[in-house]
């Protein structure tokens, strides 16, 4: 019979009752797999945490709704204007820029209105 190596660590596998075993162990398997999927959960993982953060910026300079603020306060918080997860234009053609429930909306001179989408909470809070 022919001895083969752990895909993960090179030491000889125990055959046992499976012929098609590549790894000797459960932990070398999981580490394996782990470092395969790694890279995109990472990716994943930075996303999230980005968006995170800023709808948390957004929800701590808003807590009553709707809010005047300076696209630069929004930046010295940390704020990343390229982290967002969905646009809505109004029927009265203002466009409005959300991160989940939080949101703005420009209105020139560096000037930005934030509010938060209460039909997204309502909805949130049926479910």
């Amino acid at each position: 019979m022919k001895t083969r190596a752990c895909k993960l660590c090179g030491n000889s596998i125990n055959s046992g009752s499976r012929s098609d075993k590549i790894f000797c162990s459960d932990h070398c398997r999981s580490t394996f797999n782990n470092r395969i999927s790694s890279g995109e959960n990472n990716l994943i993982r930075r996303v999230n945490y980005r968006l995170q953060k800023n709808r948390r910026i957004l929800n701590q300079l808003n807590p009553n709704g709707k809010t005047k603020v300076t696209r630069e306060t929004l930046i010295a918080y940390g704020f990343d204007f390229s982290y967002v997860t969905s646009f809505y234009k109004a029927k009265n053609g203002n466009n409005y820029t959300f991160v989940y429930d939080q949101g703005y909306i420009d209105i020139g001179g560096n000037n930005l209105i934030l509010v938060k989408n209460q039909r997204i909470v309502e909805k949130s809070s049926i479910i």
